[in-house]
């Protein structure tokens, strides 16, 4: 049975998500490589851990939040539905049971704001791990008078939790933001459909969704 494990050790995987992310870099976006998709799939698996959900279910998350992003290296636009179909072949060249090549594909089809619904617990799973990564250290520009709105938003994020409250069927991002750089107001303009996704993705795992910005909840 394929496990994370040999995901995150097949030599090709890490070529595509390394160019993905070179891909991004070039068009100006933040970080997208081993440390966002590591996170991501750290997240997504103990979001489903925690519900209860079975082992099998908790390690699909983990490789589907690993590959979620490999479609940029093809490009940006539609990069879901792109990663969608590398991550077949890929998974399908090595093996995988059929029903579990479903569940991780359609996840990952499935993670983007615009055209994401989330259709299982794994896309589900996998969508509040994605959007709840905001965080300073994925901005690569070094000067900030040059700061576009994407760079200022996660650059004022001083610290992110995902936290789930089982027993009230909460999941909450807990943000902390240094306003001198942004607003909430610049958060809730970009990242207003990410919000919208999150709250669809905790429904489907029978949760409600909550934000919190510098102790004020918001949604």
């Amino acid at each position: 049975m394929l496990t994370f494990k040999d995901i995150k050790s097949n030599p090709a995987i890490s070529v595509y998500i390394t160019q993905a992310d070179e891909s991004l870099k070039a068009l100006g976006y933040t970080e997208h490589s081993f440390a966002h998709v590591t996170k991501v799939s750290t997240v997504a698996a103990e979001i489903l851990f925690k519900l209860g959900y079975s082992q099998r279910e908790v390690e699909l998350a983990k490789i589907a939040g690993y590959l979620h992003d490999i479609g940029n290296l093809v490009n940006r636009v539609e990069h879901s539905q792109s990663g969608a179909v590398m991550a077949f072949r890929i998974l399908d060249k090595l093996g995988m049971d059929a029903a579990d090549i479903a569940a991780v594909v359609s996840a990952i089809g499935n993670h983007d704001e615009g055209v994401g619904v989330p259709v299982n617990a794994v896309a589900a799973a996998l969508i509040l791990a994605d959007k709840s990564d905001v965080r300073r250290s994925r901005v690569r520009n070094n000067d900030e008078t040059n700061f576009d709105i994407h760079d200022r938003v996660n650059y004022s994020v001083i610290n992110s939790e995902l936290l789930i409250e089982k027993e009230r069927k909460i999941i909450k991002l807990k943000l902390r933001i240094d306003t001198a750089y942004g607003s909430v107001m610049d958060y809730f303009e970009i990242f207003l459909d990410r919000m919208i996704l999150c709250r669809k993705a905790a429904e489907r795992l029978g949760l409600n969704f909550k934000l919190d910005i510098n102790g004020q909840q918001l949604i």
